[in-house]
């Protein structure tokens, strides 16, 4: 970032195998380029060079986008895309229009361009989005209308625009920080207290009146069940990327878990990774499309995930790790393990063992046993092909066999 007018963000990665635009800001966007392009297979050049990352490091200034764009030869062209500045006059409808309604201005912090402010700029007589024919190409390939390199810079701004809409407001001519501070300077005058006032409560006075006031109320009565969370079903349709029955689950699970705290119970998981907090609210019990959801975006199959469900249930953590990953057992760990299963049975009885891993399968039986980090020893079933967890961990392998064995016989 040079200054407060100028802001260059570096590549982006290649983007195979997802959309360039998630927010219905950044989908408008793009509209205006491909209602406007006269060349529908340059649109597709484009996608196909920023899909492959050939984009650089893209130049937001007021009234233009920059970047420099590689070919599939390698030949690098300046591409830049125009959008016409907001007048002064502009801004100041859109600074007294967004500090009359709070929520503008939080939706702005937050990042965050809800469609109302938009329609309500509009009627301000302020388009912030492009139009179709609002965004004028310029590239030193020499097209004349939008080339694939003018495209794929397009296409790569609609992925900043998701993450930050105040680069669209940048390219309307002014920076966040410059914005903000006309927001701050409106808000203070029209809450500014008058001179004659003195501003706040004198500290020692504070202090000294808290004997004299009354005691803060008893809490409420704890109701024995965690209160229910609005329902979102509304005739509203719900922005792109965003899954109404998710967010129920997850208003849901939230308010258990504030149940559970004031009850004194420990609500904390030990710091999880994605992959295995999915696991964990997967457990709640979810509707179909969440759990499809959960599986989809851990790289899971709806089959693995109710495997990693049952682990968890299982024993947590631990048990998911158990499931899904397999380390090589050596040295002093290796000579514990083989002698808790020498002594674990009578020599008559004793299972033969094949061993791989961290993994004993009873040889011509579909149990095993898989030993865990901690030394513990996690009872497994063949199903259907599948080894699937059948309990929880013991310190004894006889135990903890019994435990898969007795599963086989019940299943």
């Amino acid at each position: 970032m040079s200054d407060e007018n100028e802001r260059t963000f570096a590549a982006f990665p290649p983007a195979r195998g997802r959309g360039f635009a998630q927010t219905w800001w950044g989908q408008a966007w793009l509209k205006s380029l491909e209602d406007a392009a006269l060349d529908s297979q340059q649109l597709k050049v484009g996608r196909r060079l920023a899909r492959a990352g050939a984009v650089g490091a893209v130049s937001v200034r007021p009234g233009r986008i920059t970047a420099v764009v590689q070919d599939r030869d390698r030949t690098a062209h300046r591409a830049d895309v125009l959008l016409a500045e907001l007048s002064t006059e502009q801004w100041d409808r859109f600074l007294d229009m967004t500090v009359e309604r709070a929520g503008h201005v939080a939706a702005l912090l937050d990042r965050d361009m809800p469609p109302h402010l938009v329609e309500d700029a509009a009627a301000a007589g302020v388009e912030l989005l492009p139009g179709m024919g609002d965004l004028e190409p310029e590239c030193d390939c020499g097209a004349w209308d939008h080339c694939g390199h003018t495209a794929a810079l397009c296409y790569q701004v609609a992925r900043l625009l998701d993450e930050d809409p105040f680069v669209l407001l940048l390219m309307r001519g002014r920076g966040e920080q410059a914005l903000l501070d006309a927001l701050q300077d409106r808000t203070t005058g029209a809450t500014e207290a008058p001179a004659d006032e003195p501003e706040g409560v004198d500290a020692d006075e504070a202090f000294a009146a808290g004997d004299i006031l009354p005691p803060l109320p008893a809490l409420p009565e704890l109701p024995e069940e965690p209160g229910v969370p609005p329902s979102l079903d509304t005739e509203t349709p719900a922005p792109p990327g965003l899954e109404p029955a998710a967010l129920e689950f997850l208003a849901a699970r939230a308010a258990e878990q504030a149940h559970r705290l004031l009850a004194g119970q420990d609500v904390f998981e030990d710091e999880l990774t994605l992959a295995q907090d999915a696991v964990r609210l997967a457990t709640g019990a979810p509707g179909e499309a969440v759990l499809d959801r959960l599986a989809m975006g851990t790289g899971r199959t709806a089959e693995e995930l109710a495997l990693a469900v049952r682990a968890w249930r299982d024993g947590g953590a631990a048990a998911l790790e158990v499931l899904e990953e397999e380390w090589p057992v050596e040295g002093e760990t290796l000579a514990r393990a083989r002698a808790a299963l020498d002594t674990a049975w009578d020599e008559d009885e004793r299972p033969s063992w094949r061993a791989r891993g961290n993994r004993w399968t009873v040889v011509g039986s579909s149990s095993q046993l898989r030993l865990g980090r901690d030394g513990r020893w996690w009872p497994y079933r063949k199903v259907e092909g599948h080894w699937t967890p059948a309990g929880g961990a013991a310190h004894d392998p006889a135990t903890a066999l019994a435990a898969a064995q007795e599963v086989l016989e019940i299943g």
